[in-house]
């Protein structure tokens, strides 16, 4: 017979009780039964457990040894016990979420929120966000990259969220304000500001500038509000994702012909908490984006074969 946790409870209730009538009586058993079992135990564990007379029942050397690893056994498996039901109880752990700049964070961040915990990091670069999520600091990573470019390199999944053009901001005075769309080549005499990253997105606007027939200018690497301030008082062209909210004081225009386009990625490992479920959740972030835009939603609609999907 193998020893078990119940065997172990019988043990206690006899010391504790102090008579093996008193034990069965608290644990609901007939003496007789309870005293069989009490025998076998003792056969399993090679020896007696109790020495009983008129007076009682009380441990042997061999029972307190018995007893001392049952009251430490026994509270620890009542623990776990315990826990366990917690933990399938307890509500979702949540999710850590990095990003870099996009459309995506704000809205999946919303909807997660209604039913789980949700923690945030940001930063420039993707890669960092990745090296984290690798080391399971963070459970994903929202990231972008140019539309023609790979999934980055390394250990983790990467899912498409969207592909999107990039358009520019201009100020409202600009004389490209207001236009459907503008060319590239139209704006070759112009200074850039730009959003960092470490994506292959500079080696992509420099080609694409150099197939519109001219080199950019002066490129302002800055972060969000930088590059708005800069547009509105006309001292750059800022490039933006199609996505980007409307601004007072700015116009947000498309290039024609979508010479430059930007993938939202989501990162994870392969052990994820709920990965097609956030995908689906990401993806409905980006579409709510597009639909917040009323210049990139005419876009699409002038454009049918671009889309916005993967």
């Amino acid at each position: 017979m193998d020893l078990e946790l119940r065997h172990l409870r019988i043990v206690r209730a006899v010391a504790d009780a102090g008579s093996v009538s008193k034990a069965a009586s608290l644990l609901g058993l007939a003496q007789p039964a309870l005293s069989a079992q009490l025998k076998r135990i003792e056969r399993a564990l090679g020896g007696t457990l109790f020495e009983r007379d008129r007076l009682g029942a009380r441990p042997t050397r061999l029972g307190e040894l018995v007893l001392a690893r049952a009251r430490v056994l026994l509270p620890a498996a009542q623990e776990l016990q315990d826990e366990a039901a917690r933990f399938v109880t307890r509500p979702s752990p949540g999710f850590r979420i990095g990003a870099t700049n996009g459309p995506v964070l704000g809205g999946l961040v919303d909807r997660l929120a209604e039913e789980h915990t949700v923690s945030t990091y940001t930063s420039w670069s993707g890669r960092e966000l990745a090296s984290m999520v690798e080391v399971g600091r963070l459970d994903y990573a929202l990231v972008g990259t140019c539309g023609d470019s790979g999934a980055p390199a390394g250990a983790l999944l990467w899912d498409s969220i969207s592909l999107d053009p990039i358009f520019v901001l201009v100020g409202e005075r600009h004389p490209a304000a207001g236009e459907k769309e503008v060319e590239l080549a139209g704006l070759a005499g112009e200074q850039w500001a730009v959003m960092p990253g470490d994506a292959c997105f500079a080696d992509c606007f420099a080609t694409a500038c150099a197939r519109a027939g001219f080199t950019p200018g002066t490129i302002y690497e800055t972060d969000v509000t930088t590059c708005a301030h800069l547009a509105r008082v006309g001292r750059a062209v800022a490039l933006c994702q199609a996505t980007h909210p409307p601004q007072p004081g700015l116009a947000m225009v498309p290039l024609a012909g979508a010479p430059l386009r930007w993938r939202q990625l989501l990162g994870r490992r392969p052990a994820a908490p709920d990965a097609t479920w956030v995908l689906a959740h990401a993806k409905q972030a980006h579409l709510d984006s597009v639909r917040g835009s009323p210049i990139y939603s005419d876009w699409l609609v002038r454009n049918p074969s671009f889309g916005t999907a993967p």
